[in-house]
């Protein structure tokens, strides 16, 4: 494939792929005539970029034409698509183009579906802070990428740690490789990646924890915290949410006489089933009636946020209605 369209908001992942593409495609010597890097702000960005698209390299290498924050997968003129359909079946095997976008393509639009016929779609989106199963693997591949051996609890450590932020992990890592190649090839323990790695950022799954245990103080703080690193407050409401639902699953399976654990991660949607454990004993104090009045609470503070109301303010009033209701499980 000569074309791709990478798009999502994990802008750091994003640009470690586009360095690569384009690393690949262009000989050092030659790179300066065989770059087109585009931007949105000129009016016939897409047709310039068909067009170099279609033109020979200078010298050796490929040709590298990048289209930065192209809005050709959400709206079209007849124009552009024209001169897509003509152009993306011809691009030599020597040129690369790349279109990228932070936003979802529409696949309605007829724009969007040629690039799935021609392109490499592929998504760079930050994993769900909930996930963490994925969160995990992610580490386990990116520390493989990186040359730095952990042990399974070095993993899961560095994973809570850095959470979904990619940059973050990438910068982690490049300090344990530093450090591993002082400290023998065995792998990194726990420890060591507990002295060398500062968790970055507080995040929204302490947020819910903090919530379960109805520790007010700590979760106001964590609000304040996550608003000043300037997170989307939808985003946070959608975490928050995602980790009481599985919560609610669980305790819904439970309730149901359900004792297979790998039955009750199937039904929560959660990968690694020895989770369960745990999750069992963070779920006992709950009811199943107020996780219902929990999600209740949150779907609430979902449809506040998107009718505009004040974040900071939304978000510390429907926490603290969380807190006072998990404190009333706590202490029934």
């Amino acid at each position: 494939m000569t074309i791709y369209l990478y798009w999502g908001s994990d802008d750091f992942a994003m640009a470690k792929a586009v360095n690569g593409l384009r690393d690949r495609t262009l000989d050092p010597a030659w790179a300066t005539f065989n770059a087109d890097k585009i931007s949105p702000e000129q009016s016939d960005a897409v047709i310039q970029g068909l067009n170099q698209s279609v033109t020979p390299p200078f010298g050796s290498g490929g040709r590298f034409v990048w289209l930065v924050d192209t809005n050709v997968c959400q709206q079209a003129s007849g124009e552009v698509l024209a001169e897509m359909e003509r152009t993306l079946p011809v691009i030599p095997e020597t040129n690369v183009l790349l279109l990228t976008t932070p936003n979802k393509p529409d696949g309605r639009l007829k724009t969007t579906k040629l690039l799935q016929k021609y392109a490499t779609v592929q998504e760079f989106s930050p994993l769900p802070p909930w996930k963490h199963d994925e969160i995990v693997s992610s580490v386990r591949k990116v520390a493989q990428e990186v040359g730095v051996k952990l042990t399974p609890d070095a993993v899961d450590l560095l994973a809570e740690s850095v959470g979904n932020d990619t940059r973050s992990l990438y910068n982690a890592l490049e300090k344990l490789q530093l450090y591993s190649l002082s400290a023998g090839p065995q792998p990194l323990s726990a420890a060591t990646v507990d002295q060398l790695v500062t968790a970055t950022t507080q995040n929204s799954l302490q947020l819910a924890s903090a919530i379960r245990q109805g520790d007010v103080g700590t979760a106001l703080e964590l609000v304040a915290d996550l608003i000043n690193r300037n997170e989307p407050a939808l985003k946070i409401s959608a975490t928050l949410t995602g980790q009481f639902r599985t919560w609610f699953w669980v305790k819904l399976m439970i309730e149901s006489g359900e004792r297979d654990e790998k039955a009750i991660a199937a039904a929560a949607e959660i990968g690694n089933f020895k989770r369960i454990y745990f999750l069992r004993k963070e779920v006992s104090a709950f009811s199943l009636g107020q996780l219902e009045q929990i999600l209740a609470l949150l779907l609430e503070l979902e449809v506040s946020l998107k009718r505009g109301t004040e974040e900071l303010t939304t978000l510390q009033t429907k926490t603290i209605e969380l807190c006072q209701l998990c404190r009333q499980t706590s202490f029934r």
